[in-house]
C-alpha cells in the first residue's frame, strides 16, 4: 500500500486563482492571432517544499498556471487562433510530472493531481474544438512522460531533429505505473498509432526520435535545429486556417477580463458571491449552495459582452468550479456533498435562454462551453452528491443539471405544491457529459422516450409529477423529510469511500465511450489501483527507488 506518512497536499486552502502577472513557471505572450506559452519551471518553485522541479518537470502549481492560461486565452484573447506551447529552456521540452513530488505524496493527492492534469489537457482539446484555438507543441528537446502527454493534447507536434531529442512514455519500464494524463488513450485513439508499435514505444524508456517518430505517428513533423523556428511558423499558418474554419475572425471578440473569484474562507465555510460551501469535517459532509441570478439578465449578444465576467452565468459557474477543486484537494475525507439552490428559478431559465439564443456570439458560446466543463468536473469528482429540492429551491435549467449530475435527488412532497423544478434549454443537449450523452439521456437509458416526455413539459413541475416523470429519486412528505434526508446522508457517509468511488464511477456513465471518457473511466481506475501496488510504491517499489542506486524489486503475480 502507499505510504501516506508524507504528502504534498497543502497545509492550508489551495489557491486556484492566479494571473499571468503572478506566474512562476509559464510566460504567456499574445501577438495578434498567435500566442506563445513558454515553459520555464522554477527549480525551487514547488507547490510544496521537499523536491526540485528539474528539467521542466511539473507539479500541481505548474498545472494551475497552465489551466489559468488556457482559460484566459479563451475569454480574454478570443482573437488568438494558434497557441504555441514551447520550452524556454534550451534543449529540453518537459520531463513530465516530478517524480520526487509523486514519491512524497499521499495516494489521494496523486490521484487528484492526475485528475486535475487530465482535465487541464482536455481543456486544450476543448479549446481547439469549440473556440477555434489550435495548439502546436514545439518540442525543442527531450519530451518525456507527462511532457509528451501535454504535447499529445495539442493539435500538432513538431519535434526537433537533432539526433538526441526524443518523445517517450517511460512510466511502465522506469516507475511501474502508467502515464497519468491520457497518454495511452491518445496514442491509439487520437493519433491512431498502431497497437504493436505503441506497445514497443511504451516499454522503451529512451523513447523514439527523428524520422521514426514521424513514421510511427508519434509526432507530425520534424525539423533541424537550424530551421526549427521557420518550421514552427509554417505549421502555425496551417493551424490558423483550421482555426478560422471553426470560428471566423468576425466572431472573435473583443475579449473580456476575468475577475478573481477567490472565496472568503472562515473555518470550513467558503463564501463566494453566488456560491456557499460549508464543510462539516466531523461528519465528513459538505453543503454546497448555488444562488439563482438577481436583477436584469443580459438578453442580447451586446449585453452579454458588456456584462463580462461579472454576469451570473459565468461568475457563478467559475465559483462552483473553484469550490469543487477545494473539495477535491483540501477536503479529502468529505464523502458526501449535499447540493442546494436558492432564489428565483425563472431567472435561471432566463439566463440559460439568453445564452442559447445568442449561441452564435463568441462570449455566449464560451460561457456555455465553460458551464459544460464545470458540470463535467462535478461528474468526475469522487464524492457522493445528493441534491435536496425543497421550499425556496431554484433547481431549474442549468441548476437542475446539478441535480441530474447527482447520485440521488430528494424532492419534498408538500401539500401546497410550492416545491417545483423546471426544465429548459440547458437540459436539452447544451451540456453533454464526458461520453457525449446528456444527463437526461443517461437517466433514461432503459426508456429513452422519457427524455422527450420530460422536455415537453412546460412550466413548473411539482413533486408528484416530477416523481411520475422519473426526475427524482425519493419524494418524502413534510413529516418524513428531515429524518429521511438525515438518515440517507449519515448512511452514505458511513460506507467505504473506496467502494463508493468505484460504484459511482460505474453508475454515472452508462452507454458508449469516447476518448475523454476512456481517459477517466479506464485510466483513472487503473492508475488508482497501480498507485497503491507495492511494485510501484512499496519499500522496494520503482517509484520509491527512483533516483537511488538500488533497483526496485517486483512481485511477479499478475492479477
Amino acid at each position: 500500500m502507499a505510504d501516506d506518512s508524507t504528502t504534498t497536499t497543502p497545509a492550508g486552502p489551495t489557491s486556484f486563482d492566479t494571473h499571468p502577472s503572478k506566474y512562476r513557471h509559464w510566460k504567456l505572450e499574445v501577438s495578434g492571432d498567435r500566442a506563445t506559452l513558454a515553459m520555464a519551471v522554477e527549480l525551487h518553485g514547488g507547490f510544496r517544499p521537499g523536491y526540485e522541479l528539474k528539467l521542466n518537470s511539473y507539479d500541481l502549481g505548474v498545472d494551475i498556471e497552465l489551466s489559468d492560461a488556457i482559460q484566459r486565452m479563451r475569454f480574454e484573447h478570443p482573437e488568438v487562433k494558434v497557441v504555441v506551447v514551447k520550452s524556454a529552456i534550451e534543449r529540453v521540452f518537459c520531463s513530465g510530472a516530478n517524480i520526487y513530488m509523486l514519491g512524497a505524496s499521499t495516494h489521494a493527492f496523486k490521484v487528484n493531481f492526475c485528475k486535475y492534469t487530465n482535465e487541464t489537457r482536455l481543456s486544450i482539446e476543448d479549446a481547439s474544438a469549440m473556440s477555434g484555438q489550435k495548439y502546436l507543441a514545439a518540442v525543442n528537446g527531450p519530451c518525456a512522460g507527462g511532457g509528451y502527454e501535454l504535447a499529445l493534447a495539442c493539435d500538432d507536434i513538431l519535434l526537433v531533429d537533432d539526433g538526441n531529442s526524443a518523445v517517450s512514455l517511460p512510466e511502465v519500464p522506469l516507475l511501474a505505473v502508467l502515464p497519468g494524463t491520457g497518454g495511452l488513450t491518445r496514442l491509439v485513439d487520437k493519433r491512431k498509432v498502431r497497437r504493436d508499435l505503441a506497445d514497443v514505444f511504451c516499454t522503451t524508456s529512451e523513447g523514439v526520435r527523428g524520422k521514426r517518430a514521424v513514421d510511427w505517428g508519434l509526432v507530425d513533423a520534424i525539423a533541424s535545429r537550424s530551421r526549427f523556428d521557420q518550421a514552427v511558423d509554417e505549421r502555425v499558418a496551417k493551424l490558423a486556417a483550421q482555426a478560422e474554419a471553426v470560428r471566423p475572425a468576425s466572431k472573435r471578440g473583443p475579449g473580456i477580463t476575468l475577475e478573481p473569484v477567490a472565496p472568503s474562507i472562515d473555518g470550513g465555510t467558503y463564501s463566494y458571491r453566488h456560491v456557499t460551501l460549508v464543510v462539516d469535517a466531523a461528519a465528513r459532509t459538505a453543503h454546497l449552495t448555488m444562488k439563482a441570478p438577481e436583477g436584469e439578465i443580459p438578453a442580447t449578444g451586446d449585453a452579454i459582452q458588456a456584462a463580462g465576467s461579472a454576469q451570473w452565468s459565468l461568475r457563478a459557474f467559475r465559483e462552483l468550479d473553484d469550490a469543487l477543486l477545494h473539495l477535491r484537494l483540501d477536503h479529502l475525507e468529505v464523502g458526501v456533498v449535499v447540493l442546494h439552490t436558492s432564489g428565483d428559478a425563472k431567472k435561471v431559465l432566463e439566463a440559460d435562454a439568453a445564452l442559447a439564443n445568442n449561441a452564435d456570439h463568441w462570449l455566449a458560446a464560451e460561457i456555455l462551453a465553460f458551464q459544460s466543463r464545470v458540470l463535467r468536473r462535478l461528474d468526475l469528482t469522487s464524492k457522493s452528491f445528493f441534491a435536496l429540492i425543497e421550499k425556496g429551491s431554484a433547481f431549474a435549467g442549468s441548476l437542475f443539471e446539478l441535480a441530474l449530475a447527482s447520485d440521488r435527488i430528494y424532492m419534498l412532497a408538500d401539500d401546497d405544491e410550492a416545491v417545483s423544478i423546471e426544465l429548459g434549454a440547458a437540459n436539452a443537449g447544451l451540456h453533454p457529459m464526458t461520453h457525449g450523452l446528456t444527463r437526461l439521456e443517461v437517466r433514461f437509458q432503459r426508456e429513452p422516450a422519457r427524455v422527450a416526455q420530460a422536455l415537453e413539459v412546460k412550466g413548473l413541475i411539482a413533486t408528484e409529477r416530477a416523481n411520475a416523470l422519473g426526475l427524482v429519486t425519493v419524494a418524502p412528505d413534510e413529516i418524513d423529510w428531515d429524518d429521511d434526508v438525515r438518515i440517507a446522508i449519515e448512511e452514505r457517509a458511513s460506507l467505504s469511500p473506496d467502494a463508493l468511488t468505484g460504484m459511482e464511477a460505474s453508475l454515472r456513465f452508462p452507454g458508449g465511450e469516447t476518448q475523454d471518457s476512456k481517459i477517466f473511466s479506464r485510466l483513472s481506475a487503473w492508475q488508482n489501483w497501480i498507485f497503491q501496488r507495492p511494485n510501484a510504491v512499496g519499500p522496494q517499489g520503482a517509484l520509491t527507488k527512483y533516483g537511488q542506486p538500488e533497483r526496485p524489486t517486483f512481485g511477479w503475480t499478475r492479477c
